[in-house]
């Protein structure tokens, strides 16, 4: 695999395709960053985009972690201590989990957002950003039914904050997509670049398809989840034998959230697959790539049972060392 297929693989979108091309051709030493609200445990969205930097890391890139106290401040998740403790235990998850630590820089929002240059470009941005744009790029990953005065300030800092931190290429889910359009608009008006971006895909809701997986409503999959959590999770997923399922009756579109894991989570970490089987149905099977496991499931190849049975074995082995972090 080439370092533009590594650098891209599984991403949902760039943007742009020349301007990540250009870092591809010479990777090292180059710098990625993803920003995350301190939650205490890491989920499986967490996960997703840390299994991109795992990839940046392996193409020579250096990673940033923002851990963005002040905006979750901002977002109404505690105070400032009560973020900043959670924000260490955070820290030696991500290690945990695969980051190597040598290629890995972890910042707190606070290092450099208090600073009065950060705060003059912040109220700069703010002169060219109309309240409706800021609510719009925060609607995806604000707390609570309205958008207050601080939310609104939200998404300017986030793009400041691909400056400030001397990034060349800002990731994070789709749900961040108006945030880095916003910033690759409004930078340029205080004399930087316009920044490049990769979103990564979002899992649907693992027990309906809908929608994306959320920590705060729904079942989700984090590292707090014992062996037994996993398997019942799992278990109870929506998987039905295809990669394409039909919509609902109401029209709401659905995806096969086990399939996705496989995909985004599990192939990405582990170079062979093996779905243990009974002889007597057939014995195990075993895969190289994703595409191999969809097309079984498609055909009936591959039972769905079977396929969550190895789905939670693997994800209960990534998360294990993260399980036993918080356990210290």
């Amino acid at each position: 695999m080439d370092a533009y297929d590594l650098i891209t693989r599984n991403a949902s979108e760039v943007v742009t395709e020349d301007e990540v091309r250009a870092l591809a051709d010479d990777p090292e030493g180059k710098r990625a960053y993803v920003g995350y609200e301190p939650s205490g445990v890491l989920h499986i969205g967490h996960m997703l985009t840390a299994n991109k930097l795992i990839d940046l890391q392996a193409a020579g890139f250096e990673v940033v972690v923002l851990l963005a106290d002040v905006h979750a401040y901002l977002n109404g998740k505690g105070t400032f201590e009560e973020i900043r403790e959670t924000a260490e235990r955070m820290k030696a998850q991500f290690i945990a989990y695969g980051l190597d630590e040598s290629q890995t820089e972890f910042v707190l929002g606070s290092e450099y957002q208090l600073d009065e240059s950060y705060v003059l470009d912040l109220h700069a941005l703010e002169l060219e950003t109309t309240l409706s744009r800021a609510e719009r790029a925060m609607a995806e990953i604000k707390s609570g039914d309205g958008v207050t005065v601080a939310q609104a300030v939200y998404p300017i800092m986030q793009a400041l904050d691909i400056v400030y931190l001397d990034v060349d290429l800002a990731i994070g889910g789709m749900e961040q997509r108006k945030v880095h359009m916003l910033a690759r608009d409004t930078l340029p008006s205080i004399g930087e670049e316009s920044p490049t971006c990769m979103h990564t895909p979002l899992i649907a809701d693992l027990g309906t398809g809908i929608g994306k997986m959320s920590s705060s409503a729904g079942v989700t999959i984090s590292m707090e989840d014992t062996t037994e959590d996993i398997e019942d999770k799992v278990n109870g997923a929506f998987c039905p034998p295809t990669a394409d399922p039909d919509p609902t009756d109401e029209g709401e579109e659905r995806e096969n959230p086990v399939l996705q894991i496989f995909e985004y989570h599990v192939f990405p970490r582990f170079e062979r697959v093996v779905v243990e089987r009974p002889e007597q149905y057939g014995g195990n099977l075993e895969y190289d790539d994703y595409e191999t496991l969809e097309a079984d499931l498609e055909s009936g190849e591959l039972h769905p049972a079977d396929a969550k049975g190895a789905l939670a074995d693997y994800l209960d082995e990534l998360i294990e060392p993260g399980r036993a972090k918080i356990a210290e």
